[in-house]
């Protein structure tokens, strides 16, 4: 009887333990927020600061898009819908995104350090597809879409989407945060600032430093 007392206790605080855990160390909504000991100067918090919710109005709730600009070395234009668009998703845990895909248009391959995609397919069709972390031998899961097909992308796998039709192609994406953050995985290996060592790149990739030289000198377009 004991025994079970000593351990039903012992559920019970790990379950307090956890909970706190939770509650006191949330999911990271920015690349980095530097801890400081002056908050005089702080500036940045993991999130927004709140305003009276007396305060709202409609306007916080709303965001009109555009039909995204193509005519790009990508063919591709993401439209973020995020806290920073609309304020009042702050905390809700939710933001969308407008692809747009000229014919044979890519959204290259990126990832979302902060949320899970789910994309729908409002016209054309796309290649679509998402690769594995190290552990489960970074498998490749790929399907063609169609008008009404969705599929999801996991939080944090590298993805991309291909428009392998004839004609414009438009998808709309929801998030799993409401600032998802995106890495575009060539931007950041090749056109980083400061640049990443040639001898790291070189290394990495087995190829020549003139490849590597060649490639961190190309300019690398921000599709979103």
């Amino acid at each position: 009887m004991k025994g079970s007392v000593v351990v039903c206790s012992l559920v019970a605080f790990l379950a307090l333990v956890f909970s706190l855990a939770s509650a006191y160390d949330p999911s990271p909504l920015q690349d980095f927020c530097v801890a400081i000991n002056d908050t005089k100067t702080g500036v940045f918090v993991n999130g927004k600061f709140c305003q009276d919710p007396k305060l709202a109005k409609a306007e916080d709730f709303f965001f009109h898009v555009n039909p995204g600009n193509t005519d790009n070395p990508l063919g591709s234009k993401v439209t973020p819908v995020t806290v920073n668009e609309i304020l009042g998703l702050n905390t809700l845990g939710i933001s969308l995104a407008r692809i747009d895909f000229a014919a044979g248009g890519l959204n290259p391959p990126h990832t979302h350090p902060r949320g899970t995609e789910i994309l729908i397919v409002i016209e054309g069709e796309l290649l679509v597809g998402f690769v594995s972390s190290n552990q489960d031998n970074n498998r490749l899961f790929t399907k063609v879409l169609n008008k009404g097909d969705v599929f999801v992308f996991p939080i944090g796998l590298i993805h991309f989407q291909l428009n392998v039709g004839h004609e414009n192609a438009l998808a709309i994406a929801g998030l799993s945060s409401q600032n998802p953050g995106v890495i575009t995985i060539a931007n950041a290996v090749f056109g980083s600032t400061p640049p990443i060592s040639p001898e790291v790149l070189t290394k990495a990739f087995k190829v020549d430093k003139n490849i590597i030289a060649y490639l961190q000198k190309q300019f690398w377009y921000n599709n979103s």
